[in-house]
């Protein structure tokens, strides 16, 4: 039986997924998904209009299940795959899971980690951006257009 390892773009796809998904539910559309070891082990959306939960964001809903699967809070084989810069509360979460790498596509300009708490993630994380980053943004361009 021949193995096909999938790549970065394949596991951004499934964030994608997971994105679109909450923009039919009328959620910000965000996507999440965790690899540890070549294995999705979590997929996510956001959740915070569902679950009436400002913390209910894609990123924090992944790290929940993650940890369930692996039977323990700390992430350090993982990968997270996000369709958007994740915002302080989820960094700050991601960096006490001590998560391997994290993997974004567009930036969040406003509210990312990145401008507020550039220094919330664990130390050894290694972040990637910009990964399918035009097909993240035009999501969530056009719920923000179909909002207003």
């Amino acid at each position: 039986m021949i193995e096909i390892k999938k790549t970065d773009e394949d596991y951004m796809r499934q964030a994608l997924m997971e994105a679109q998904t909450a923009f039919e539910r009328q959620e910000v559309p965000i996507g999440a998904v965790i690899v540890c070891k070549d294995r999705i082990i979590a997929r996510a959306h956001n959740l915070t209009e569902t679950l009436n939960d400002v913390t209910a964001h894609a990123e924090m809903q992944a790290i929940t299940s993650a940890a369930a699967t692996l039977g323990g809070k700390y992430l350090i084989d993982c990968t997270l795959y996000v369709t958007v810069e994740p915002c302080p509360m989820c960094a700050a979460a991601l960096g006490w899971a001590q998560i391997a790498r994290i993997v974004y596509g567009a930036p969040d300009e406003k509210r990312g980690y990145l401008k507020i708490a550039p220094a919330v993630l664990h130390p050894k994380t290694v972040v990637q951006s910009g990964l399918l980053a035009d097909k993240a943004a035009a999501l969530m361009k056009q719920f923000f257009q179909e909002k207003r």
